[in-house]
């Protein structure tokens, strides 16, 4: 479903973020890519959503190549692949609806179908009763279900999590790692970076240790020590 072949990045400034990766990620998996910070999570995330491209090698999405895919083109990969992140970013002047609803609106979506789905994924994340707050009025942990329901609402089938426990609480952030195994379990492929071993060593998922640019382990059940 994707692949990585023999995969570079090296940024303008000189920095070496991936050297010669080659991965595949099979789809309905649940994969964790660990590292410390700076290691190079974050860019192999960005190359499959084509926010950068790589210096060397092949990015696959299905069979797509996301390199040299032509630029209008580039919505409906983001349709089909979604990234929570880290940092949540929402927009601060709308409500949890229309930050939710903001995408499907974006692309065109009828207003029906987003009047129905937005209230429908609010639900499944818990926050039903949050819809007409703003983001200064949430918990960390409920501004990181927003930015997953704004992912979800696309109906991805990959979603791609960028450390979305790393500003949380431990409790908040096992409430967000049980919500990505629900929708793990509903079909869709879930990549997540993170450097938090208590997570990584309890789920006992599949592995990808990343060190300086390169994939140093890939366990099909693995751990982080």
């Amino acid at each position: 479903m994707i692949r990585f072949e023999q995969v570079s990045k090296v940024f303008p400034d000189g920095t070496v973020a991936l050297r010669d990766v080659d991965l595949v990620f099979d789809e309905k998996g649940f994969i964790f890519v660990v590292g410390p910070s700076g290691a190079g999570k974050t860019t192999l995330l960005n190359l499959l959503i084509r926010r950068y491209l790589p210096t060397e090698g092949s990015v696959w999405y299905q069979d797509r190549n996301v390199g040299k895919m032509p630029s209008r083109y580039i919505p409906g990969l983001r349709r089909e692949i979604g990234m929570i992140f880290q940092d949540f970013k929402l927009l601060p002047r709308l409500t949890v609806h229309e930050n939710v609803a903001f995408g499907m609106e974006a692309v065109g979506r009828p207003h029906q179908e987003v009047r129905e789905l937005v209230p429908y994924i609010l639900k499944l994340v818990g926050l039903e009763d949050k819809m007409n707050c703003y983001p200064h009025q949430l918990s960390s942990g409920q501004a990181q279900r927003v930015s997953i329901a704004r992912a979800m609402v696309q109906e991805p089938k990959v979603l791609l999590a960028d450390e979305p426990t790393g500003n949380l609480d431990y409790s908040t952030g096992w409430e967000i790692i049980q919500l990505l195994q629900q929708i793990n379990q509903w079909g869709t492929t879930v990549i997540m970076a993170t450097h938090d071993r208590d997570i990584v060593n309890s789920l006992r998922n599949r592995v990808v240790r990343i060190e300086e640019g390169v994939v140093v382990e890939d366990n099909a059940v693995g751990s982080y020590n």
